[in-house]
């Protein structure tokens, strides 16, 4: 339980978070327990992490801010481990080297600064910017999904993969439920974006839309009238040039090309003629 101090610190801390807000960073206390906080760090421009929304805990002792928190991550970052706590100057790691002048801004800033930079330290992993990226891309997925382990569709119905070991074998999580009570509405921003890109829940993969599907399944000749309906004017137009695109889509070469077959059998004619000409001559 937290002290009066702590508190009252932590309290005023939020209040100060919620007015002065700070760029690629948000965070708030937990409803149950100010001591734990939770924050998404969100990867700056010029990153191997750009776009990522990296999710993690704060939890501080209850003689904060005499004492730093324990600090994690959940999301996989490429950067650090999973939910292994960091070792840091603003960490539990090093309670004699904490300034009680920090706050929790001051420590979000730190580790995002660290996560940008390629300091080794406990909990930390090396990797390359692909890598990184691609963890990135999948950020979204992995909060909202506990990795993979959630067992909610998407709302078009899409018929899901079998393979629920989620990105990079990632071990079956909660669901994403701890993400969810403290980010309701992030979640369903996740699930938007999840269903705008037909992302699969089990996996993080992309599925194939439906559209294109059907498309491929069409023949050559549904194919032409439909790219050259979609290229014309609304209305009578696009039925006139659809319906000539089929027509020519129909015919053979020899229908599409008849007046040069005429024309080159006239050529070789006279050519014959000419040549038979000058030999009786």
């Amino acid at each position: 339980m937290a002290t009066k101090a702590a508190h009252k610190r932590l309290t005023r801390e939020y209040a100060s978070l919620t007015a002065n807000p700070i760029e690629y960073i948000t965070a708030h206390p937990s409803e149950s327990n100010i001591l734990e906080w939770h924050y998404i760090l969100t990867g700056p421009p010029n990153t191997p992490y750009h776009h990522g929304q990296y999710w993690g805990t704060l939890v501080f002792p209850p003689d904060y801010p005499f004492a730093p928190p324990a600090i994690r991550m959940h999301t996989p970052s490429g950067r650090f481990r999973p939910s292994e706590r960091l070792c840091l100057s603003i960490s539990d790691f090093h309670p004699k080297s904490f300034n009680p002048a920090w706050e929790v801004s001051t420590i979000l800033l730190g580790v995002l600064s660290f996560m940008t930079s390629e300091e080794m330290t406990t909990g930390s992993v090396s990797g390359t910017d692909a890598q990184r990226k691609e963890y990135a891309g999948r950020t979204q997925w992995w909060n909202s999904t506990g990795g993979g382990s959630s067992s909610r569709t998407l709302a078009s119905g899409q018929v899901q993969s079998s393979n629920t070991r989620g990105f990079g074998a990632i071990k079956a999580g909660d669901g994403g439920k701890r993400f969810r009570e403290q980010w309701a509405e992030v979640d369903e921003e996740n699930w938007k974006w999840m269903e705008e890109r037909r992302v699969d829940p089990q996996t993080g993969r992309s599925l194939a839309p439906v559209q294109q599907e059907q498309q491929s399944a069409c023949s050559p000749e549904t194919a032409a009238l439909r790219m050259r309906a979609n290229g014309s004017n609304a209305g009578l137009g696009a039925v006139v040039e659809g319906g000539q695109a089929a027509t020519e889509a129909g015919r053979g070469w020899l229908g599409r090309n008849w007046g040069k077959v005429v024309m080159a059998t006239l050529f070789a004619y006279i050519i014959a003629a000419r040549l038979l000409s000058d030999a009786n001559a």
